[in-house]
């Protein structure tokens, strides 16, 4: 499991109107190239984010499902990027010194992706999810300016 952590000079609850509007999905998570449909309910457990990864013309339809929420503490989301495969992302938020330590852990649960050895995988998914996270705290720390 890869696990990356920042602290965000911004609100818990501004952190977390970004991580549960879908629609800023692709503005943060790196891979993703843009956002289809985000299903009403979104970030309730069922509901999806209708997202595409990767670069034209190489682009990828997939989306992104809540597992469980919690708001302003805990998000758990089930990725997907098939044919590669399928993650589990969870986000924790905890506040601190005014602002919001984010916790994110990311693990591959199905697919070929599932294949490749944890000491190969977590230091990719490492670099990827600190971009992530520097990407989703400069959004927060704008809003809050």
């Amino acid at each position: 499991m890869s696990e990356n952590e920042c602290l965000i000079h911004a609100p818990v609850e501004a952190v977390f109107a970004i991580l549960t509007d879908g629609w800023t999905y692709a503005g943060w998570v790196v891979g993703a190239s843009r956002v289809r449909d985000v299903e009403a309910g979104f970030p309730q457990p069922g509901h999806s984010i209708h997202h595409s990864v990767g670069v034209w013309p190489l682009v990828i339809d997939d989306s992104t499902s809540s597992e469980q929420y919690e708001p302003n503490r805990f998000l758990q989301l089930n990725v997907r990027a098939w044919p590669t495969g399928e993650g589990q992302v969870e986000f924790v938020a905890t506040e601190q010194d005014g602002g919001c330590h984010l916790t994110m852990r990311e693990t591959a649960v199905k697919g070929p992706v599932t294949l490749i050895p944890a000491a190969v995988l977590d230091p990719i998914l490492r670099a990827r999810n600190n971009e992530t996270l520097r990407r989703l705290k400069l959004l927060a720390e704008k809003q809050v300016r």
